[in-house]
C-alpha cells in the first residue's frame, strides 16, 4: 500500500497539489483575523451583548465561549484524527469540519443587538468547526509534500494564510466604514463564510484522499478508534522523541500563543493609542509574509540554495541584534514628540485633579462637582445643545492634563449628555458630541474619552440634554467615575516607519553582500530543529526587550521583531512535527498536536494574568515569558529529530505490509 499520496506523480501535478493543500490556510486565516481577532470580539461587546450589565461581562461570556469551544475541539481531535487514519476519511471529516465552521460563521449575519446568546452559540460552533477542519488540513501534510520539502510547504502555507487573512481584514474594515458599524461587522461575518468555502474548494478537490491504514467494518470504526488510541498511548515510548517534541511544543508555544493574545492590551497598558495598537497588528499580518517564507527556507539539506539560506539566517540575525539595539537608541535620542516618549505624570494642583481615577464620593469629598445652569454655559453651547428644564442638568471637573475618560451608565429612562471642555464644546466628527446613555436594559462602566488637545489645567463639564427621540425620552445621566488619563504620547509614525525600513534595507544589503558567504557553513548545519531553536532565541529577546521598552517607536521595533519569528516558528513546528509521525497514523498524530496547541492557548495566558495578579503589572508577566521559551527550547534541543523519523518510517512500512 502506498503511504506518500505523492508517489509516481509528475511536477507539474505535485506543485498542483501543493498550491491547493496552501490555499486552505488562505481560506480559513480569514476566521482567525475577523472573528477570533478583530471584528466579532468587539460586535459581541458592543452589539450582541448590549443588553448584558457592562462590557466586563461580555467579555466574560466571549471569554467563557472561547474556553468551551477550545475544549471540545481538545477532546474530539484525536478520536476523530483516528476515525479519519481507519478509514479514508481526512478530506470528507475536513469537508464536514469546515462546512460546519462556514455554516455557523455565515450565520452570524443575523445577529443583532442583544443577541448575545445567538452569538455565543454560533460562534462556539464555528470555532469548533475551524478547530477540527485544521487538524485533517495538517493531517494531509505529509501526504501531500515530499518529507525534503515539508518546511517550505508548511511556512507557505502559513504565509498564504497572512495574506489571505489580511486581505479579507482590510476589506471587511472599508465594509465597515462603508456601511456603518452594526451594518458592516454583519457583512464581515458572511464575506468570511463565503471566502472560506470558495478557497476550501481546491484542497477537496485536487488533494487525493490518502488511503487508510486498515478496513474495518463501518459499524466498528468508532471503538477501533477507541483501541488504537488506547494502543498508542499505552506505547509512547515507541514514539520516544515525538512524544519529547509534544512536551516541548507545549511549553514554548504557550510562550508564542500568549504573544499573540496580548500584545494588543499590553501596548493599551503602556498607553499606546488605539492607532498604533491597530496598525502594528497589521504590520506583523502583512510582515509576516516574507517573513515566514525566508525563515522557511533556512533549514535544508547539502549545498542546495546554500547561498540563498546562509543570506536569510544572516538577515534574522542581524534583526534580532540592530532592531533592539537601533530602537532603544532611538528612543531615548530623537525628540520625544517623534518616537511617541511618554510625558511626566499630571498631580493634583489648587483643585485641579491629577492623574487618577476618582469616582462620584471622590468628586464630592475634593468638591470638584459644581452645579452651573444651562444659561452659564455661554452661547456657543446654548446653539449647539438644548439643556433640560433641570437647574442641576450640569456637573463639572477640573483636572490637570489632556484627556479624560468619562465612566457612565446606560439604561432605559437614561437620556442624552454633551460635554465642553473650557466652555468649548467637544465635537464628534465635526458635530456636537452627544453620548446617548439610552438602552433597553441597564448596563454599566461604559465609558467615553474626552481630548482637550493639549496638556494643562482644564475645566470639563457635563451637560444634561433634552431628548427628542420618541424611544428614548429619558432625562437621567449617571456618572460613575472620571479617570483623568496618563500623558498623551504623540510621534511620527512616518518617520518611525521610515527609520525601520532604513535600517531593515541595510540588514537586507548586508545579508546579500557579505551574510550570504560569510554564513555558509552555519547555514549548512541548520536543521528544522536548530531553527525553531534560533525563532525560540528571538521570542527571548523579544520578552526582554518588551519588559523594557516605553515608547511608541519600540513597540514599532517590537512588533517587526514578532512578525519576524510568528509564523515561522508555528509552521516549522508543524512540518518537524510531520516528518516524525507515520503518514498512516498523521490523523490520530495530528489530533495529539491540536490538543498542545489548544493547551498553549489556555495556560499560557492563565500564567500571564497570575504573574500580573501577583505584580500588579504585565510587565513581569512579559519577562516571565521567558521561562517558557527558555525550559521548551531545552527541552526541543534533546529531542533526536533523525530517531523520531525512523520510528515513524517503521511504522509507516508495517502499515503497508
Amino acid at each position: 500500500m502506498t503511504v506518500y499520496g505523492y508517489d509516481g506523480i509528475d511536477q507539474a501535478e505535485y506543485r498542483r497539489r501543493i498550491r491547493a493543500w496552501t490555499l486552505y490556510d488562505w481560506a480559513n486565516s480569514a476566521f482567525a483575523t475577523t472573528i477570533l481577532a478583530a471584528v466579532l470580539p468587539v460586535y459581541y461587546s458592543q452589539v450582541a451583548g448590549e443588553t448584558l450589565p457592562s462590557e466586563a461581562v461580555a467579555t466574560q461570556y466571549w471569554t467563557i465561549g472561547l474556553s468551551v469551544a477550545l475544549f471540545f475541539v481538545a477532546v474530539i481531535s484525536p478520536i476523530l484524527g483516528t476515525v479519519s487514519d481507519l478509514r479514508r476519511g481526512k478530506k470528507p471529516l475536513l469537508a464536514v469540519s469546515a462546512g460546519v465552521g462556514i455554516v455557523a460563521t455565515g450565520l452570524l449575519v443575523l445577529v443583532g443587538s442583544g443577541d448575545w446568546l445567538l452569538a455565543s452559540v454560533l460562534f462556539v460552533i464555528g470555532r469548533v468547526g475551524f478547530g477540527a477542519a485544521n487538524v485533517f488540513y495538517d493531517a494531509l501534510l505529509p501526504h501531500v509534500a515530499r518529507p525534503e520539502d515539508q518546511d517550505r510547504v508548511s511556512s507557505l502555507g502559513y504565509a498564504l494564510g497572512y495574506v489571505g487573512g489580511g486581505l479579507l481584514l482590510a476589506v471587511n474594515v472599508v465594509m465597515i466604514f462603508a456601511f456603518g458599524a452594526e451594518a458592516g461587522a454583519r457583512w464581515s461575518f458572511l464575506s468570511v463564510a463565503v471566502w472560506w468555502a470558495v478557497f476550501t474548494i481546491p484542497v477537496l478537490r485536487r488533494v487525493p484522499e490518502p488511503p487508510a491504514a486498515t478496513a474495518p467494518v463501518t459499524a466498528r470504526v468508532l471503538r477501533a478508534s477507541f483501541s488504537r488510541l488506547r494502543d498508542t498511548l499505552g506505547h509512547l515510548r515507541r514514539y520516544r522523541e515525538l512524544f519529547k517534541f509534544l512536551v516541548a511544543f507545549l511549553v514554548y508555544n504557550d510562550g508564542i500563543g500568549t504573544i499573540i493574545g496580548v500584545a494588543a492590551i499590553y501596548g493599551a497598558e503602556l498607553g499606546f493609542g488605539a492607532t498604533e495598537l491597530i496598525l502594528a497588528l497589521l504590520l506583523v499580518q502583512f510582515v509576516g509574509i516574507p517573513f515566514t517564507l525566508i525563515f522557511g527556507r533556512i533549514p535544508g539539506g547539502g549545498d542546495t540554495g546554500l547561498g540563498r539560506r546562509a543570506a536569510a539566517l544572516f538577515f534574522v540575525g542581524y534583526s534580532t541584534i540592530a532592531l533592539p539595539a537601533v530602537g532603544a537608541f532611538s528612543a531615548r535620542a530623537l525628540p520625544a514628540d517623534m518616537v511617541g516618549r511618554p510625558g511626566p505624570d499630571t498631580v493634583t494642583e489648587d483643585g485641579y485633579l491629577g492623574q487618577g481615577e476618582y469616582g462620584v464620593a471622590d468628586l464630592d469629598f475634593d468638591g470638584s462637582w459644581t452645579v452651573r445652569t444651562g444659561a452659564a454655559l455661554g452661547a456657543g453651547a446654548r446653539r449647539d445643545y438644548a439643556f433640560t428644564d433641570d437647574p442641576l442638568n450640569t456637573t463639572t471637573v477640573r483636572y490637570n492634563g489632556r484627556e479624560a475618560e468619562i465612566t457612565y451608565s446606560r439604561g432605559p429612562d437614561h437620556g442624552k449628555f454633551g460635554i465642553l471642555i473650557d466652555g468649548e464644546v467637544v465635537l464628534d466628527d465635526g458635530e456636537p458630541l452627544k453620548v446617548n446613555a439610552y438602552n433597553p436594559e441597564p448596563r454599566f462602566e461604559e465609558r467615553v474619552i474626552v481630548d482637550a488637545g493639549e496638556a494643562g489645567r482644564h475645566t470639563l463639564v457635563i451637560v444634561v440634554l433634552e431628548e427628542t427621540d420618541p424611544a428614548s425620552s429619558g432625562s437621567t445621566v449617571g456618572i460613575g467615575a472620571v479617570e483623568v488619563l496618563e500623558p498623551t504620547r504623540t510621534s511620527d509614525l512616518g518617520s518611525v516607519l521610515g527609520f525601520l525600513l532604513f535600517v531593515e534595507l541595510i540588514g537586507a544589503a548586508l545579508a546579500v553582500t557579505i551574510g550570504s558567504r560569510l554564513l555558509r557553513p552555519v547555514a549548512a548545519a541548520m536543521t528544522t530543529k536548530r531553527t525553531v531553536l534560533l525563532a525560540l532565541a528571538v521570542y527571548t529577546v523579544i520578552s526582554v526587550w518588551g519588559f523594557f521598552l516605553d515608547t511608541v517607536v519600540e513597540f514599532w521595533f517590537l512588533a517587526w521583531m514578532v512578525a519576524i519569528v510568528q509564523g515561522a516558528s508555528q509552521a516549522l513546528s508543524r512540518s518537524l512535527y510531520a516528518s516524525m509521525s507515520p503518514a498512516s497514523m498523521s490523523g490520530e498524530f495530528f489530533g495529539f498536536f491540536s490538543i498542545m496547541e489548544k493547551a498553549s492557548a489556555i495556560l499560557g495566558p492563565l500564567v500571564f494574568a497570575g504573574a500580573i495578579l501577583a505584580f500588579g503589572s504585565s510587565r513581569p508577566a512579559v519577562l516571565g515569558l521567558v521561562a517558557f521559551f527558555a525550559v521548551g527550547g531545552f527541552l526541543l534541543a534533546r529531542v533526536d529529530v533523525d530517531e523520531g523519523r525512523r520510528v515513524a518510517a517503521a511504522a509507516d512500512r508495517s502499515a503497508s505490509s
